[in-house]
């Protein structure tokens, strides 16, 4: 695995910041010309459409991965993604590849919101409540690192695709699954395969504490206290409003919403 790599600036030097843009892109197109199948540029289809245009391949963040990977003549990947996302690149493609992220502090609210030290600390603390019972899964909105802890206590990575048949397994391992770090998608999807939303904890990294009210032998799942700051905003009034106004209109949602919101969709 090659070394993930940024230019750490605190800020753009000056001469790029007085460009006109028509010059910025075609410097940009210059340097495509000039570096060949060396240079490739996976985008994520969030990005504006300044950005886009440079795409060399378009998609979703574990698919621009899958084809970064594939892709065996260039020398430098330059992932318009966010951080987990040019690291999952990092990790499927070779060593001889390099993948820059160009900005690090280009984030996910979700993967932010669990690192390796509360993940240690978390399954420490659990596993004295547990003992050996669990098997971690963790979304593929995630760092690294806790992709590494996963698959070093059994685990896997799983997709919102792939999420149902991924838990429906880890319950043919051990007795309860450790879900992180979104709450919304564990707890829809363990409820889609027939587990009780009674039967569900939810683990506070920030607290340190496991939120249940019940006997801790009924625990099938205990899910990250963690979400998409963006799938939060879907909420039951958004729902009402369009069956109200729209009452023909199908809705759907994405797993990252919560559970009211799914239901009702």
């Amino acid at each position: 695995m090659s070394l993930l790599k940024t230019l750490q600036l605190t800020a753009l030097p000056e001469k790029y910041q007085s460009l006109a843009q028509e010059e910025m892109e075609n410097r940009v197109w210059d340097i495509k010309k000039e570096m060949g199948a060396k240079l490739f540029l996976p985008c994520h289809h969030y990005q504006r459409e300044e950005v886009y245009q440079f795409a060399d391949a378009a998609g979703d963040s574990l698919q621009l991965a899958q084809i970064s990977a594939k892709n065996r003549n260039a020398k430098y990947i330059v992932f318009c993604g966010v951080h987990f996302m040019a690291e999952t690149a990092d990790i499927l493609t070779s060593a001889e590849q390099t993948v820059i992220l160009p900005d690090m502090r280009a984030g996910c609210s979700m993967a932010d919101m669990a690192d390796i030290h509360q993940t240690e600390r978390a399954w420490d603390m659990l596993q004295s409540l547990f003992g050996d019972t669990m098997l971690p899964l963790t979304y593929v909105n995630s760092t690294a690192a806790i992709k590494a802890f996963v698959g070093r206590n059994g685990g896997a990575t799983v997709t919102s695709s792939n999420a149902k048949k991924m838990v429906k397994w880890a319950f043919t391992q051990k007795k309860r699954v450790f879900f992180l770090p979104d709450q919304h998608l564990g707890r829809n999807t363990a409820f889609d395969l027939g587990v009780e939303l009674t039967d569900m904890a939810v683990w506070d990294p920030i607290r340190n504490e496991l939120i249940y009210e019940g006997a801790l032998e009924n625990v099938k799942v205990i899910l990250w206290k963690g979400h998409c700051s963006v799938h939060e905003h879907f909420t039951i009034k958004n729902i009402e409003f369009v069956r109200a106004k729209y009452p023909d209109m199908q809705i759907i949602v994405h797993p990252e919403c919560a559970h009211e919101v799914v239901a009702l969709s």
